[in-house]
């Protein structure tokens, strides 16, 4: 038996989640999807925690996408949704059930909440210490079904899933981009040209914030005037204190 953990997580937040529940599992190794997916199997005894950021109520396409790469053949998967501090509408359901469709067993589902990726104010310093420990509690029940080798899953969500949305507000470079092509490189839908990378192809982007997040020298932003905007409307669905949530 080996355990892995699965995760699209553009700035980190995601990425967190999972390892504050492994931390109840055990040792796992890492499979990142973010910025390229590969085609990978695991097998029967596996244990798989598969994690991924609502956006929008939704599973990015592109993680969509790389998930659909692995083959589970029979292997247990915990199915992992962090939310920046709104809500995961369809994302768990969807979730699972690209899982369940490349023939993984979803035998959990969480939801976790952590900071918002765009506008950092709502559910700031989330994932804290007391979502640590409810993590760590979710992963004691987890593998008491684990041990009980039970499988049935119900998470919420409806079907079909609601459209995707978009987001206007797009990262770009400052003058003080020095050119080293990080964000280039590690952006998950090569949204960013190489030959000017101060710039990002706005159709392409999935503004995850990623480019902002590995800037070594915090070159990349938003503009201020439309992050205050955003900010300003997103207020009655973000705010407040968010709770995580585990399905067995």
């Amino acid at each position: 038996m080996a355990m892995y953990s699965i995760f699209f997580s553009p700035t980190g937040c995601t990425r967190k989640c999972a390892d504050l529940l492994l931390a109840g599992l055990g040792s796992a190794d890492c499979i990142d999807i973010t910025v390229r997916g590969a085609a990978q199997a695991f097998c029967r005894d596996d244990i798989c925690v598969v994690a991924v950021p609502a956006y929008a109520g939704r599973v990015p396409a592109v993680a969509t996408e790389r998930l659909r790469m692995l083959r589970g053949n029979g292997a247990r998967a915990i199915a992992l949704v962090a939310f920046g501090n709104r809500a995961i509408d369809d994302t768990l359901l969807e979730l699972k059930n690209e899982l369940d469709a490349v023939g993984f067993v979803t035998i959990a589902g969480v939801e976790a909440v952590t900071e918002h990726s765009v506008v950092r104010t709502f559910g700031a310093g989330r994932p804290d210490s007391d979502d640590a420990a409810e993590l760590l509690a979710y992963a004691k029940k987890i593998k008491e079904k684990l041990t009980a080798g039970k499988t049935g899953l119900k998470v919420p969500g409806n079907f079909p899933y609601k459209p995707y949305g978009s987001n206007s507000l797009k990262p770009t470079g400052s003058d003080t981009c020095d050119g080293c092509g990080r964000c280039v490189q590690e952006c998950p839908v090569g949204a960013i040209n190489p030959d000017a990378p101060k710039d990002v192809d706005t159709a392409v982007c999935i503004s995850c914030m990623r480019c902002i997040s590995i800037c070594p020298i915090g070159a990349r932003g938003l503009a201020r005037e439309a992050l205050e905007a955003a900010a300003g409307r997103m207020a009655a669905v973000c705010g407040g204190h968010k709770n995580n949530a585990l399905y067995l």
